[in-house]
């Protein structure tokens, strides 16, 4: 009797179990599919109101469109307000230059010009998306203008190949952005036509086939990388099947401050932690920082521990330098420098972040100070002048010319006043206060012809030939100084 009713209170408990597990998962279900209907109801009316505001969207693009069309002919009818390149001096008249490129649709002009204002890029990124909503087609004035350099190099000079223009590009594309938004949705929707979205695909593509030609995906340059991934975002080229191409790209170049943000636009929010644990792994702890703080995985991935690592690594890497044969000539310059730049970085993240309470940087400082202190004492050290250099004389003797070395028909001593007498060769001794040369001597008699010009290259002396000028210092009251080679 007592085994049965313990059975029972068994299977009644089980039972209550099970009961109470199907009302949890009835619950949870309800839950999901009321969670799905909002979603679907919101998404419905998302679409509806998408629906309803295109017609609206449309008339005003293409209001815009008849106003610039319009403006552009004018300006193609009227050359004398375009401004001159030399007189673009200020955002005035950077603006002016800009605008009269885009309302007339110049984009090869527009991009010549604006590569030559790189001292200017801060004013660019305010003017260019103001210039560029005058364009009548923006999205193909913009492929149209960096298609000289992407999406590949047709540069023919090694020169002009070795000039790296991807700013240009990126700056392009990311002013671009903000003109292609719709007037009524904003960024939700971007007005690019299809004609235009279909050429940005194809564009796209070209540059992945190219990666081979490149060296892959280890060896593409960054500023191309950069471009390449602006161009997805901008123009909404991006697949789905890319991803892992899109990935390797952003950690190869995640010493960028724009990839963080790349990458969430991208569509690789999902990968950030197997991305930052790559960056981790491959001791880019400060880059995977930033990539924490933009995903805000900050609880997950800790940056002061992170940080710290990167100091430690710094620090073997210094070591490594030092020890290395290879480096024995400039290896504490090189080890310091490499320890000077990793706690500049340090440095700079924590007070983008403020993290100055759980890193305190007082301690970083004061190394960097150590570090640099043997650089700035060897600048405050007055240079040794070396034994060759021309200096003036203690007692009074001449300066010589900065270029006399050059001249081989002039010779200026860098030694002392040579004595009063000094014999030369194969010559008589002169006195050292001789006159001026500008008549024959009263030795050589009246009717003698007029002085001959010495030359030393005339008489062969021995020894190791040495250029000097006739007559040195006879012209100016002094004897003259020979070189040492005329007194072996």
């Amino acid at each position: 009797m007592t085994s049965c009713t313990l059975l029972w209170k068994e299977l009644s408990d089980h039972f209550t179990s099970l009961e109470q597990d199907i009302l949890k998962k009835a619950e949870a279900l309800k839950a999901k599919i009321t969670r799905l209907d909002e979603e679907t109801k919101a998404s419905l009316k998302v679409l509806e109101h998408r629906e309803n505001s295109m017609n609206v969207s449309l008339s005003i693009a293409l209001d815009k469109v008849v106003e610039k069309k319009r403006a552009a002919i004018l300006a193609l009818d009227d050359h004398d307000d375009e401004p001159d390149v030399a007189e673009v001096d200020n955002s005035t008249g950077l603006m002016l230059k800009l605008k009269c490129f885009c309302v007339k649709m110049d984009s090869r002009s527009f991009w010549n010009f604006l590569i030559m204002k790189k001292k200017d890029l801060d004013e660019l990124r305010v003017e260019i998306p103001k210039a560029l909503g005058d364009c009548v087609d923006p999205p193909r004035f913009v492929l149209e203008a960096i298609s000289e350099v992407f999406p590949e190099d047709k540069r023919v000079g090694g020169n002009e190949r070795n000039n790296d223009l991807g700013w240009a590009c990126v700056l392009m594309l990311e002013s671009l952005i903000p003109v292609m938004m719709d007037p009524v949705l904003g960024n939700e929707r971007k007005l690019v036509t299809p004609s235009v979205k279909d050429k940005a695909n194809e564009i796209a593509e070209i540059w992945k086939k190219s990666l081979d030609e490149r060296g892959g995906i280890e060896n593409v340059k960054t500023p191309d990388v950069h471009t390449f991934l602006q161009h997805l975002v901008t123009f909404g080229v991006v697949k789905d099947e890319d991803f892992d191409l899109y990935r390797k790209l952003v950690v190869g170049s995640a010493w960028r401050k724009q990839m963080p943000k790349l990458a969430i636009s991208l569509g690789l929010g999902d990968k950030m932690p197997e991305m930052i644990e790559e960056l981790i792994s491959r001791g880019q702890q400060v880059d995977a920082v930033h990539f924490t703080y933009e995903v805000g995985l900050a609880d997950k991935f800790p940056p002061v521990p992170l940080l710290k690592a990167f100091l430690k690594d710094a620090k073997k890497a210094a070591a490594a330098i030092m020890e290395d044969p290879n480096n024995s000539g400039r290896a504490v310059h090189f080890a310091a420098k490499k320890e000077q730049s990793a706690i500049r970085s340090v440095l700079k993240c924590i007070e983008e972040y403020k993290l100055e309470a759980e890193f305190p940087p007082d301690s970083l400082k004061k190394q960097l100070e150590q570090l640099e202190k043997p650089k700035n004492e060897k600048k405050r050290s007055p240079a040794a002048v070396p034994a060759n250099k021309r200096t003036r004389v203690s007692n009074g003797g001449p300066m010589p010319p900065a270029k006399a070395g050059r001249s081989t028909n002039a010779y200026v001593s860098s030694f002392p006043v040579a004595p009063a007498f000094v014999r030369s060769p194969q010559h008589t001794q002169y006195p050292a206060a001789f006159p001026a040369y500008a008549s024959p001597p009263a030795i050589y008699g009246s009717s003698r012809s007029p002085p001959y010009p010495y030359s030393p290259e005339a008489a062969p002396y021995p020894g190791t030939p040495v250029n000097y000028s006739p007559y040195g210092g006879y012209c100016n009251g002094m004897a003259p100084a020979y070189p040492q080679a005329y007194y072996r």
